[in-house]
């Protein structure tokens, strides 16, 4: 396949188009990125030579009606995703999650183009930390921030141009990821970095808020699984019983990084913070027959901090001005 994979050179594309050159080699990818503070091309050295790259802005209708009607899959990661950010400066993530993903969907409709939509576990808001409810496709939308609401808008925007129009299209909407090429904003490759940089981590609030946590290489290993064989107009939740509090990831970080667990700090939590995430993927086990390669999170974690450790390179030019943003906001 000619594939388009937007927002390519973010976290999660990134990882995507990993995969894709290593598993499927037959494959042409394409990637689109804005380049924002975001994304960055040094996450596809590794594939460079084989990975077409497009600088420009997803909500470009000319520039992304060229591009899909050249394809035979898209590939839809393309979003503003900081919640932080979001409550401080929303119309970005409605500009990219919103119009962005209005623009892809026309393409892919006037072009007859499979698309798969990704999004996030966030826009079903949150669930109580003493419940053993996890979210399933038929959880009601109840988002919390900027960032969460344009997800879910967009997310509503796939099913609609699915049974208005006919676009074929799947959904998938997975828990927290973490592992390579993650912006040190993040919650992991932040305490992580801290650490490395013998800092203390930083902690919201209690730190007793519940994360559902997958390795972002089990997450794309999903999505490309649901592009092959998922059922045309479904939504996948992607999630690897992975589910530890905050407090916890960065205490385990610390432990395997040699230091006093009890080695952080706590500052402020942030407004409308979501108490618990969890995920039912009983559809994409059963139906697709998806199992998630690190379904342990310490052994994952204990990767990342390694990652990190030997690719100071890739995070370092970031990390300052990364932590300048949270000194302003008292985090």
């Amino acid at each position: 396949m000619r594939i388009l994979v937007t927002g390519g050179a973010g976290f999660i594309g990134a990882n995507f188009v990993h995969h894709c050159v290593r598993e499927h080699p037959d494959d042409e990818v394409v990637v689109l990125d804005a380049l924002t503070y975001a994304g960055d091309l040094a996450s596809l050295a590794p594939v460079r030579d084989v990975v077409e790259v497009v600088e420009g802005d997803v909500a470009d209708a000319a520039l992304v009606d060229g591009l899909v009607a050249g394809s035979d899959a898209v590939v839809h990661f393309a979003a503003e995703s900081h919640n932080d950010n979001s409550l401080a400066d929303p119309w970005p993530f409605v500009h990219t999650n919103l119009v962005g993903t209005y623009v892809l969907l026309e393409a892919v409709r006037r072009h007859g183009v499979r698309l798969h939509h990704v999004s996030t576990d966030e826009v079903f808001g949150e669930l109580p930390l003493d419940s053993p409810d996890r979210f399933d496709e038929h959880t009601a939308y109840d988002p919390s921030s900027p960032y969460s609401a344009t997800k879910a808008g967009s997310d509503l925007l796939v099913r609609a141009w699915v049974r208005s129009f006919g676009v074929r299209a799947t959904l998938s909407n997975c828990s927290n990821n973490y592992g390579p090429y993650q912006h040190v904003e993040k919650f992991v490759p932040r305490q992580v970095t801290e650490i490395l940089l013998g800092r203390r981590p930083r902690l919201y609030g209690t730190g007793e808020h519940v994360r559902d946590w997958i390795h972002v290489e089990d997450h794309v290993a999903a999505v490309r699984l649901v592009l092959d064989r998922g059922e045309q107009g479904r939504t996948y939740m992607v999630g690897a019983d992975g589910e530890r509090t905050n407090r916890h990831v960065v205490e385990t970080l610390l432990r395997l990084a040699g230091r006093d667990p009890d080695d952080y700090d706590r500052v402020p939590d942030r407004p409308g913070h979501d108490l618990r995430y969890a995920i039912d993927a009983t559809r994409l086990r059963e139906t697709l027959g998806w199992r998630p390669r690190y379904d342990d999170v310490e052994a994952g974690l204990a990767a990342t901090l390694a990652w990190y450790r030997e690719h100071e390179e890739w995070w370092r030019p970031h990390k300052e001005a990364t932590e300048a943003r949270y000194r302003a906001l008292g985090r």
